[in-house]
């Protein structure tokens, strides 16, 4: 038995915290009480949320190192392993998107193998429900109306920091560790068996393009005979899982309704994210009565310069909040955004390393969010962008997340528990840059985004 004093099914580490809210949703929507922790739990935290289904840890991994994840992750998988787990997990996006020198997970897979064991170390990545497929290894998004291998894809083939410019999964993972990699694909599924498994636990990456591939990779890594396994898997592990539990009854094949979210007062959405994805989201808010304010990306990123920058957004916000109900701050549209070259621009006269000033970004975002919420009584907060996500919940006073609304696929909107009466219930949104439809934002908001004349009757 774990220390929670029942069987989990699945603790997870999140190598960022969009993903982490995404892997969350899946579980917690299926009718499985599901927990998020900011960071690893103490032992206090961890009484405060025993009995949970599935466990998950926060992280910011994927823009990190090799190294900083030596030193990090394996206290992480450690803690997971604690939990007596039938299964741990490094939660990773559902493209992919890592090198050998930013977000390895490569470097994770022998780190978590290590702490975790098993005779191999399936991944499941594919999830239709995303706009995610793999088939005979390579894999496919959505983008929009149209769908590419991941090579192809008008924004992760650009990614700033991790470009896929590879689509076998495969390959492109052997850049990352020494483990034997093998594939099955979804001719041969059916007749796979782990137990014929030979070598130094390989990763095996299952093919997943519809429910029967699906349900049959969650069956492939559930019945697999090892007491524990690790995998490195996107949420199309947890959906896999779920369509297998659902076909044996374990779980009822009706999931239960969350309610759907009350309208609030006001809204603020902060913006890391370079997507156009994104970018649309922000234009359809803006033609719906939201004001968007943009930073000064430089003096964001400019330490010297922050408090003062920080000052003029915060002043900004408050206007905006007299004449619109929902207030978008952003750093860029795309990474054809002017603001994004003026970035660039910056980094190469001062030295200042790309990843770092993104960084110091998410960190700035992060100190407004913190001032925000009490400043202006925010009941709801919505953040865009993975690595913006995580710096701006670690500058939060929030200690557990569980899904409370839903919202868009892969972004629900979460409950915050704190010790802070300003942040405890606060209502969190996390949303991926490639994630959501364009009314995203309006539909988080609820309700007509109406000017300041409306808000007295909306109770703010």
């Amino acid at each position: 038995m774990s220390e929670t004093g029942r069987r989990v099914l699945l603790a997870y580490y999140g190598d960022d915290f969009t993903g982490s809210t995404d892997a969350m949703e899946v579980t917690a929507l299926a009718g499985l009480r599901t927990v998020l922790f900011t960071r690893v739990p103490d032992a206090a935290t961890l009484a405060r949320f025993s009995g949970y289904d599935v466990y998950g840890i926060a992280g910011t991994s994927r823009a990190q190192s090799p190294e900083w994840m030596d030193a990090h992750l394996p206290a992480a998988f450690e803690a997971l392993v604690r939990l007596d787990p039938r299964l741990v997990q490094y939660k990773v996006c559902s493209t992919f998107d890592s090198s050998p020198t930013t977000g390895s997970i490569g470097r994770a897979i022998d780190l978590g193998v290590g702490v975790v064991g098993g005779a191999w170390s399936p991944s499941i990545v594919g999830a239709p429900q995303l706009g995610r497929w793999q088939a005979f290894g390579n894999l496919f998004a959505a983008a929009g109306p149209k769908n590419y291998r991941i090579d192809r894809h008008p924004t992760m083939s650009r990614h700033p920091v991790t470009p896929m410019n590879e689509g076998d999964l495969r390959r492109h993972l052997a850049g990352q560790t020494d483990r034997p990699i093998d594939g099955v694909d979804f001719v041969a599924l059916d007749g796979f068996d782990p137990a014929r498994i030979e070598g130094p636990a390989p990763v095996v990456f299952l093919d997943v393009l519809d429910p029967a591939s699906q349900a049959r990779a969650g069956e492939i890594v559930w019945e697999a005979p090892d007491a524990r396994l690790f995998s490195a898997s996107s949420s199309g592990l947890q959906y896999a899982l779920v369509a297998h539990w659902r076909q044996t009854g374990r779980l009822p094949a009706t999931p239960p309704v969350l309610p759907e979210a009350a309208p609030v007062a006001r809204l603020l959405v902060l913006s890391g994210s370079c997507s156009p994805i994104t970018a649309d989201q922000i234009a359809h808010a803006e033609d719906a009565g939201f004001a968007a304010i943009r930073l000064d990306v430089r003096a964001a990123a400019t330490p010297a310069r922050a408090e003062a920058e920080r000052a003029r957004i915060g002043e900004a916000v408050a206007a905006a909040f007299q004449t619109a109900r929902g207030v978008i701050v952003y750093a860029a549209r795309s990474v054809d955004d002017p603001a994004y070259a003026a970035l660039q621009a910056m980094c190469a006269e001062t030295g200042l390393p790309f990843a770092e000033a993104q960084d110091a970004l998410g960190r700035f975002l992060g100190a407004l969010a913190r001032e925000a919420v009490p400043r202006f009584g925010l009941e709801r907060l919505v953040v865009a962008g993975g690595d913006t996500s995580g710096r701006i919940v670690e500058s939060l006073p929030i200690d557990a997340l569980e899904v409370a609304h839903p919202l868009v696929r892969g972004a629900p909107l979460c409950r915050c528990h704190s010790a802070s009466e300003a942040y405890d219930g606060l209502q969190v949104a996390l949303k991926g840059g490639q994630m959501g439809s364009a009314d995203v934002f309006v539909k988080a908001l609820g309700g007509a985004a109406a000017p300041a004349a409306a808000l007295s009757a909306a109770g703010s």
